[in-house]
């Protein structure tokens, strides 16, 4: 299990080669994986966005990470889970988030990794900022599922 907050742009795709990279001494070891990739989106609430600006308390929100992911462990039988986050300022297509789960089963696969991403959106310390050409404001909330 592996989380990691980031401070600057990654590619989830690269990154969830490399991590996958430590099961090739292990074929076999799975049979299914689920993947989630957020993008920072130009729309929200009907208005063109600019940028996201993404805060987070350090410590606190690692430690927020791998709690949801050690309750996912328990939860399921996965072999292993991994979860990157951006903080900083995202332009519109920018990836934010990734989350991937490896199961020896798709619906433990699926299931794991759609609880990990609803629970980092309504449990993980992130502060959103959105900028647009009207000026900037605080996300009070984050979108429903």
């Amino acid at each position: 299990m592996s989380v990691r907050v980031l401070d600057s742009p990654f590619d989830p795709w690269a990154c969830l080669a490399d991590y996958q990279r430590q099961f090739d001494a292990e074929p076999g070891a799975f049979g299914a994986s689920a993947v989630f990739v957020g993008t920072m989106r130009e729309l929200s609430a009907g208005k063109v966005v600019q940028s996201l600006y993404l805060e987070h308390y350090p410590g606190m929100t690692e430690a927020s990470l791998e709690a949801i992911c050690g309750e996912a462990m328990q939860r399921w039988s996965l072999h292993d889970a991994l979860i990157l986050h951006r903080t900083g300022e995202l332009p519109p297509g920018e990836p934010i988030v990734l989350v991937a789960v490896w199961s020896a089963h798709r619906k433990e696969a699926f299931e794991a990794c759609r609880y990990l991403i609803e629970e980092l959106k309504s449990r993980v310390p992130f502060w959103k900022k959105e900028r647009s050409a009207e000026g900037s404001h605080w996300v009070a909330a984050n979108t429903p599922p």
